[in-house]
């Protein structure tokens, strides 16, 4: 296992899969994913040949998505506190099971849209509970100066896979049929479950376990509470749906209004998924040269652009080719935010925060397909693709006004600035709600800029393991502020103080120390509840 402190200063793009652990997983990986998409190729196929309308097809993703909805946040709390390989190894099982049942289905001809998409479902399941323990996974193999280029490679596998995947598919399918590419696609997961059991052991689970609703919250509350987090996912949002059309219409606009089998089919996915590796192996230059809100607003550009043409053309060779520019658009933003999502969460809240990542990019996702299908089935396939550019075009347009944040790791290193309490709390409240009190003497003429430092150490306390916040001014001293700030116990309040404070929270509460006089005068107070005695 690699040790955390062994960081560069700006690690290779190349550098993680020199690490024999990470490039064992990319790769099986990578397989994986190629038997995905596969899969993906095969059942939007299969609808195609059974006469299926645009809706009944886009369902497809969205049952392969709508899984996250239901199972990423609780599979994050048990990526954080369970042991991760064996975590994936039994999704991986799972999933093995569902695909072969899938096969055997087909290759019997039993197979109708209605058991397809529960299939789907199914598969969904497997893949949403196995990403916040593969996403925390990724850390333990790697120092974290490489986590951002740990995090490229893996969506470059993604995509290697998109390139591949379909193109493959495309050719076999009139080989294997669509059963015999289901029966492959449950194989990969046989070679991922091999080499995880090969696989380094993870870091063991972290000191402070919650309960598992608390987990959940703790999690939801630290990205509620990271504005960094909170404008990464709202450009994701405003990208993934309108950018979802062509991964949910793709196959009906192949069959339909491009005269395409399944061979031209395969070969409109490749050439989104070479353009993909294209974008993925620029990225890291990219990323050097120009700021990451550039980034993608440029790619909002490009995606919207090749989404008006693939909706006003019926040249498949004109498709294919502005298909590639599509995907490297896909890949800069997609894998661009997920990078900078990991490298700025902290260790103790890392799987349970990237979940919330996965549920919002995969609720974009299922919401989105779902969308874009009816939309095709009430003005049709050129319509839709010509509305989806439109919006991605108005989207970027709107990056000037709400930037990303600067997500860099600089201030990212754990700090313990607070001075030791020197509290022994009775064994009465030892497990009891602590409610931690500020007093404040606020210089004259500088309130404003106090309140300004508080908004921004509100986020801090609750980010760190607050669950309640607030600030008071007193009624015969308007210079004295007291900040309140509740923590579930003693035990939690130690950890945030020792192990969660980062050198970004010691600048803002020295932002807040520079409006006030002398250091604040802190109290700790223990919850009780009142015994109520009997009536004599």
């Amino acid at each position: 296992m690699i040790a955390k402190g062994s960081v560069t200063a700006e690690a290779s793009s190349w550098a993680p899969l020199r690490r024999g652990a990470f490039r064992a997983l990319w790769i099986a990986s990578f397989v994986s994913n190629v038997g995905s998409w596969m899969q993906t190729v095969g059942a939007q196929w299969l609808l195609v040949d059974q006469h299926a309308g645009a809706l009944v097809i886009s369902l497809v993703q969205s049952a392969s998505s709508l899984p996250v909805l239901l199972l990423t946040l609780p599979a994050g709390v048990v990526a954080e506190f369970a042991d991760r390989r064996k975590v994936l190894v039994g999704t991986q099982v799972f999933q093995v099971v569902v695909g072969a049942a899938l096969a055997a289905t087909t290759v019997a001809g039993r197979t109708t849209p209605e058991l397809l998409l529960v299939f789907t479902f199914l598969l969904g399941c497997g893949s949403a509970a196995q990403l916040p323990a593969y996403q925390a996974f990724v850390p333990d193999l790697v120092p974290r100066g490489e986590l951002a280029p740990a995090a490229a490679l893996s969506s470059l596998g993604v995509n290697l896979a998109r390139a591949v995947g379909p193109a493959v598919a495309g050719l076999l399918v009139t080989q294997l049929g669509v059963g015999g590419l289901f029966a492959l696609n449950a194989a990969t997961f046989v070679v991922f479950a091999l080499v995880l059991l090969r696989s380094p052991a993870p870091a063991p689970a972290v000191a402070d376990r919650q309960s598992f609703l608390a987990g959940i919250e703790a999690g939801g509350r630290y990205v509620r509470h990271a504005p960094v987090v909170r404008r990464i996912l709202a450009r994701l949002v405003v990208f993934a749906v309108p950018a979802n059309v062509v991964w949910a219409l793709l196959a009906p606009l192949a069959h339909d209004r491009l005269g395409l089998g399944s061979t031209g089919y395969g070969l409109l996915l490749g050439a989104a998924g070479i353009g993909s590796v294209g974008g993925a192996l620029v990225l890291p230059r990219l990323r050097r040269r120009v700021s990451a809100s550039r980034l993608v607003a440029g790619a909002g550009v490009v995606f919207g652009a090749a989404m008006v043409v693939v909706g006003t053309v019926r040249s498949p060779a004109l498709v294919l080719a502005v298909l590639v520019p599509t995907g490297a658009a896909w890949i800069a933003v997609i894998a661009g935010m997920n990078a900078a999502t990991q490298a700025f969460l902290p260790g103790w809240v890392r799987a349970r925060a990237l979940s919330v990542y996965q549920l919002v990019l995969f609720t974009s996702f299922a919401g989105s397909a779902a969308l874009w299908g009816l939309v095709s089935s009430l003005a049709g396939l050129a319509t839709t693709f010509v509305v989806a550019g439109v919006l991605l075009l108005a989207g970027a347009a709107t990056v000037p006004r709400w930037p990303l944040l600067d997500a860099a790791t600089t201030g990212r290193e754990t700090v313990a600035y607070w001075p030791d309490p020197a509290v022994t709390p009775a064994a009465d409240v030892a497990t009891a709600p602590v409610l931690v009190s500020l007093r404040y003497r606020v210089r004259a003429g500088e309130r404003a800029g106090f309140l300004s430092a508080m908004a921004d150490l509100r986020d801090t306390r609750l980010r760190t393991g607050g669950t309640s916040w607030a600030l008071y001014r007193d009624a015969r001293d308007e210079d004295v502020h007291v900040e309140q700030y509740t923590v579930a116990s003693w035990d939690e309040h130690r950890r945030q103080q020792e192990q969660r404070l980062t050198g970004l929270d010691q600048r803002v509460q020295e932002r807040v120390d520079q409006h006030t006089d002398g250091a604040a005068e802190v109290a700790h107070l223990f919850r009780l509840h009142p015994v109520k005695q009997a009536e004599e």
